[in-house]
């Protein structure tokens, strides 16, 4: 997956009848494209395309994501940015519309692709493989947009025409659109090959595993709502337990070698999802930009400096907490940016071409993220059982830290905070800590602590995009507070 098929097709509608009206007609494949195995490849890739956009995966995700949590601000001036960062935003914050929409243009494709591969004549196994990667794709973007606008259409049929009856549709409840994730997540697990299956050519492609892994995340996440349903838990811990037993995913024993892009390293034992980026050009990993200051000493003195890590953060660590000189520069002591900086995802072989992209993927799930929620589903299913210290403890001996016992986090608060300070330790700026701190109920406790900022139960969604209402009035009514 590293080199992509070059596709310039749009696979259906994106997202609204204002970018569908901006389509020319030829880009749309029509029936008539998927009729051989190496068609329903080339629509795959097609489908896994818009996660490198930078109004997608390569910078949204984490813009909505991590600015809204607890450790990370901007360094720069940038309206959408600071509204997220401040929870001052409105329904007409471009960052959150990228995010809406983008979602909704990789569904399409997905959805287009589900419609076509099955009536092609091709191996079972290799057609369902195909169809697991755009189910868990399209499960996916919908977990990402359940989590951060609530009820949203569930479209399951590509729109291919502006008469289509289905090109202004309503909200569905968030609860049925999780269980249409779980039903997509429970396909592709069971028809997407095993990680070691997956040929060199390409990596980045959805494994079993993968699917498994999501599938513990979106149970834990659906576990801490309204739309619960008796079990859930148990069926994330059980996922956890199935990615566990494949003994294909392992904790990488040195930490900073889980973020280097030498091809040696990257798609290794530790990474089990991952948005793939190759080239350092233009169509390389923008993270080098956001990411490290100018004057950073990064090689070829790239980068903007657009974020910056709060000292609350970087004073968390503990001395032999190995992760800090991975996940932390110290500009402190300078007088033009006087700030520290995200260091996890530096190229120390980079050289100098004349922009600020970089080669780094965007890993979405890893092992230590699936062992942390094994400790996360094992305590909510009962709190007083030990071996919720098996996955934390997993991932602090390797940064070098003791293990947590009942004596170190003696009540169940005690537990859930140590569990989001690891998690932050572990994950930062991997696209997760807004969601963590809303599932464990920590949001606004967080920001009254970090910030003085006080928010309500209307910040836990982000407004459906103003301009998404004007072309479809159906998303009314909008999140409640917008």
């Amino acid at each position: 997956m590293k080199k992509y098929i070059a596709i310039i097709f749009i696979l259906g509608i994106l997202s609204s009848c204002q970018d569908f009206l901006t389509e020319k007609p030829y880009d749309f494949l029509g029936n008539n494209f998927y009729k051989t195995e190496k068609d329903a490849a080339i629509g795959l890739n097609a489908v896994f395309v818009p996660m490198q956009a930078q109004t997608y995966y390569q910078r949204t995700a984490w813009l909505v994501s991590e600015l809204p949590g607890d450790y990370l601000q901007t360094a720069l001036v940038n309206a959408p940015r600071q509204e997220i960062e401040g929870f001052f935003y409105t329904d007409a914050n471009d960052e959150i519309r990228n995010w809406w929409i983008n979602s909704y243009i990789m569904i399409n494709r997905a959805n287009d692709l589900l419609e076509q591969v099955p009536s092609i004549v091709m191996n079972d196994a290799s057609k369902n493989n195909i169809l697991g990667n755009a189910r868990f794709l399209r499960a996916l973007a919908y977990f990402d947009l359940i989590r951060s606008f609530g009820d949203v259409p569930l479209v399951l049929k590509t729109i291919k025409s502006p008469s289509d009856p289905n090109l202004k549709p309503a909200r569905t409840a968030f609860a049925d659109v999780y269980t249409q994730i779980i039903e997509d997540l429970t396909f592709a697990e069971a028809n997407c090959v095993k990680e070691n299956a997956i040929v060199t050519g390409e990596k980045g492609r959805v494994s079993s595993g993968a699917a498994a892994a999501l599938l513990a995340k979106v149970y834990l996440t659906r576990a801490s709502t309204s739309a619960a349903v008796s079990g859930d838990n148990q069926k994330a811990l059980d996922a956890c337990n199935r990615v566990i037993a494949q003994n294909l995913y392992k904790l990488i024993p040195v930490y900073g070698d889980i973020f280097d892009p030498d091809p040696a390293k990257e798609n290794k034992d530790e990474h089990i999802f991952s948005v793939q980026f190759d080239n350092p050009n233009a169509t390389g990993n923008i993270v080098i930009a956001m990411m490290f200051p100018t004057v950073a000493g990064v090689i070829g003195g790239q980068g903007s400096g657009s974020f910056k890590l709060n000292n609350a953060f970087v004073a968390s660590f503990g001395g032999t907490d190995i992760r800090k000189a991975w996940n932390t520069s110290n500009m402190a002591g300078a007088t033009v940016l006087p700030y520290y900086y995200l260091n996890k995802y530096r190229d120390p072989n980079r050289t100098a071409n004349g922009n600020n992209n970089a080669r780094n993927n965007f890993i979405i799930l890893r092992m230590a993220d699936v062992q942390l929620m094994h400790s996360e589903a094992t305590n909510a299913i009962n709190t007083g059982d030990v071996n919720k210290f098996n996955g934390i403890n997993l991932v602090r001996a390797r940064a070098g830290l003791g293990p947590l016992s009942f004596g170190t986090t003696p009540t169940n608060d005690n537990f859930i905070d140590a569990l989001l300070q690891e998690r932050a330790w572990e994950l930062c700026m991997e696209g997760h800590r807004r969601y963590d701190l809303i599932r464990m109920g920590r949001l606004k406790q967080y920001q009254k602590t970090v910030y003085n900022r006080d928010i309500d139960d209307n910040h836990l969604l982000f407004p459906v995009p103003q301009s998404e209402i004007l072309i479809n009035p159906n998303l009314k009514p909008n999140n409640p507070g917008f």
